[in-house]
């Protein structure tokens, strides 16, 4: 599942499934420890943004773009605390790995 990810979007360096408390459960694409320390940020990212869009009546956060100087990261949220994270490189197209993201969220949802 993972693997399909990184194949299916240009410039994708790496895709981490991760737990509530930050932890990796499984990644595909570049071993890196620094993919897996902004996969962890991501998620407090997130539950910062979750708890705020709460506290203001705005609803649930869907998902996260971030952009940097050396490329985007994609976080969407599953059930139970998990989520995926995507980590792209300058070239590559975020639109793209949103799209891609989607299914991919609805299949490991399935299986989770």
């Amino acid at each position: 599942m993972l693997d399909g990810l990184i194949r299916e979007v240009p410039g994708a360096r790496a895709v981490l499934l991760l737990d509530a408390t930050g932890e990796v459960a499984m990644e595909s694409g570049a071993r890196d420890e620094s993919h897996r320390l902004v996969g962890a940020y991501q998620g407090i990212a997130f539950g910062h943004a979750q708890r705020a869009s709460i506290r203001h009546g705005m609803g649930p956060v869907r998902g996260l773009t971030c952009r940097y100087e050396h490329g985007h990261v994609l976080l969407q949220p599953l059930k139970d605390g998990y989520y995926l994270v995507l980590l792209l490189g300058p070239e590559a197209s975020p639109d793209l790995g949103r799209r891609r993201l989607g299914p991919a969220q609805t299949k490991m949802g399935r299986e989770l």
